[in-house]
């Protein structure tokens, strides 16, 4: 591990720190609640996403050596070496560590409007799991490490470090995940375009594909190749991204929400949101951080 803020890091483990500051009038959009670098072995660790309160907050956490596991929805993950979690609570997921194994991993949680929004968008693409640049891991490892050092901080600094964590993330999963690809499929790109301009109408694979000029299985094949989901995945994804902010319009109804992201039935969409996100449109606006009511939290560790 020749990484120098990982490094540096590692050397003040284990440590935790809760950041907790002053609550003002104005609320900060991204703030820390909680970070640090723990080593666990052979010891109770289990961490559940319904059961940590009712506000808002983001886990990103980093897995440096040893295994642990990640249960989110109806899916298992093994989270080993170099692989990155991230969770938001409340949501139907846990992870924990299993009787006589090891887990090595650093952490950051923050809250805040803009916070949770974007790991949403973050999850939206790239799921609960998946892998970063090297140099992204070691500035996450530099953001977490100066915040630990920060106690005597204003609240603005803190979350200038928090935000800078969250654009080095969003860097790489979002905005690299957009760029133009060598080599990639300009049909492809004309189709993803289409998609996005036209959720609220029918998008079926067949009259993609011969927007695209390919045969289905062709256009199958070359848009999973390009984007890494098939069509029908896709379409969902960038729906329920979509639903997610449209959400945060208090003025827009959730019938009319279902109806900007193609679902004629808001029962349905109702159905494929909770299955998306872990909880229901009404669930995700009241106790979300687009709500203007937010709910203060219920003492639980934001961790």
């Amino acid at each position: 591990m020749g990484n120098p803020e990982l490094l540096l890091l590692k050397a003040l483990a284990p440590v935790m720190s809760t950041v907790s500051v002053p609550r003002g009038r104005r609320r900060l959009h991204t703030m820390p609640t909680s970070c640090g670098y723990e080593i666990r072995h052979d010891e109770p660790y289990h961490w559940n996403g319904l059961r940590r309160g009712q506000t808002p907050f983001t886990v990103l956490q980093h897995t440096v050596a040893g295994a642990g596991n990640l249960l989110y929805g109806r899916r298992r993950y093994r989270l080993e070496a170099g692989d990155t979690m991230l969770v938001i609570v409340p949501h139907n997921h846990r992870y924990w560590l299993e009787a006589g194994g090891s887990w090595e991993y650093f952490w950051l949680s923050t809250t805040g409007q803009e916070a949770v929004a974007i790991q949403r968008d973050i999850l939206a693409v790239a799921g609960p799991v998946f892998r970063l640049q090297e140099r992204t891991i070691e500035h996450l490892a530099g953001c977490c490490r100066r915040l630990i050092e920060s106690r005597a901080e204003a609240p603005g600094m803190i979350s200038a470090m928090a935000y800078e964590a969250l654009m080095a993330l969003y860097d790489d999963v979002l905005f690299r995940s957009h760029e133009a690809e060598p080599g990639g499929d300009g049909r492809v790109a004309k189709i993803v375009r289409h998609i996005r301009a036209h959720l609220a109408q029918p998008l079926d694979i067949p009259g993609l594909a011969a927007l695209a000029g390919l045969s289905r299985t062709q256009f199958t094949r070359v848009f999973t190749a390009q984007e890494g989901l098939p069509p029908a995945e896709f379409i969902l994804r960038e729906r329920m991204t979509q639903a997610a902010r449209l959400l945060g319009r208090a003025e827009t109804r959730i019938g009319e929400v279902a109806k900007a992201c193609g679902f004629d039935d808001p029962n349905y969409f109702a159905k494929v949101f909770r299955r998306t996100f872990g909880i229901s449109p009404t669930e995700f606006r009241t106790t979300g951080m687009y709500s203007s009511a937010l709910r203060s939290g219920s003492g639980n560790a934001m961790r």
